[in-house]
């Protein structure tokens, strides 16, 4: 690519996967973060990267074409706004923001400026999700009837508004790209907070979606063994996607013949999912090309989360 690079603003837990993905890529310009000790652990590892504590290092930089925002969700929306009036391409962890209007607000502005705005929805990426999707629409299942997506882990830190703003968008995002079809409305949202505070770490959805089917989501960050599956059911077939295992993670079930079931290789290497979304913001910037997860992606999940 040309000399124009990447900056990452925000680099704590997740930001380091963000930030060695762009590097290994060769498109990493400068990481930006208040805390002085991420600071260090890039200058010790990537001593060629510029850093810099003040995000409007990146603003003023021109030789930055993109910025990938990785801040808490609450802080996303002003700091996209800002990128994007500075006419910078921008990638922001999901959620998009934690408000709707917020979203539809970015996407507008980046439609308007002719600039990519990507949220990281990272399971379209994958390459088992990807592999799914293209047996739904080639009918292998059936009409689709009923999706359901666990995702059960452990989080010490519990940082965000809620167990839901963190996770659900990976859940809502996904079922609605394998199975083609959008969210209409919310028929049932219950959660609880196992320590007793304000802070919901156990939540559960249950979502129509375009065509009467519906989705149940559950998201835990109190599971000590990690529990990731998509079950999505057919009129014929029922499809597991169990990303707990390494290897096999696609298998198909007949619905009316016990014990039958087949694993679906995917034809595909084992990618890290986050290394393709990387790849795709790249090409994006460089193409004008629109995000496959774009801003109108992302204001479709908040607006049904929130």
């Amino acid at each position: 690519m040309s000399e124009k690079k990447i900056a990452v603003l925000g680099c704590g837990l997740w930001g380091r996967n963000v930030v060695r993905n762009f590097y290994n890529l060769n498109a990493l310009g400068m990481v930006c973060d208040l805390d002085d000790d991420n600071i260090a652990k890039v200058k010790a590892e990537y001593p060629n990267v510029a850093t810099t504590k003040d995000y409007r290092d990146i603003l003023s930089n021109d030789n930055i074409m993109g910025v990938v925002v990785v801040t808490p969700s609450h802080t996303h929306f002003r700091f996209v706004k800002a990128m994007l009036e500075a006419g910078k391409h921008v990638y922001v962890e999901k959620p998009i923001s934690t408000v709707a209007q917020e979203a539809r607000d970015l996407a507008d502005l980046a439609e308007s400026k002719g600039l990519v705005l990507m949220v990281g929805h990272l399971l379209l990426y994958h390459p088992a999700v990807n592999r799914l999707k293209m047996l739904i629409e080639d009918g292998v299942l059936g009409d689709i009837v009923y999706a359901q997506s666990d995702r059960l882990n452990i989080n010490y830190f519990k940082n965000d508004r809620s167990v839901m703003w963190d996770l659900a968008p990976h859940d809502v995002s996904m079922m609605s790209y394998v199975t083609g079809k959008d969210p209409v409305r919310v028929i049932s949202a219950v959660g609880c907070s196992s320590d007793r505070n304000d802070i919901m770490d156990i939540t559960h959805l249950t979502i129509e979606f375009e065509g009467g089917m519906v989705g149940q989501i559950a998201d835990s960050w109190i599971t000590p063994k990690k529990h990731v599956q998509l079950l999505v059911r057919g009129t014929k077939k029922t499809a597991i996607l169990d990303d707990t295992v390494a290897e096999n993670k696609l298998t198909i079930y007949e619905n009316f013949k016990a014990g039958s079931s087949e694993i679906l290789q995917p034809d595909v290497l084992e990618i890290e999912p986050l290394k393709l979304e990387c790849q795709h913001f790249i090409s994006c910037c460089e193409t004008g090309n629109k995000a496959r997860s774009d801003g109108e992606n992302g204001f479709k999940v908040v607006s049904i989360l929130e």
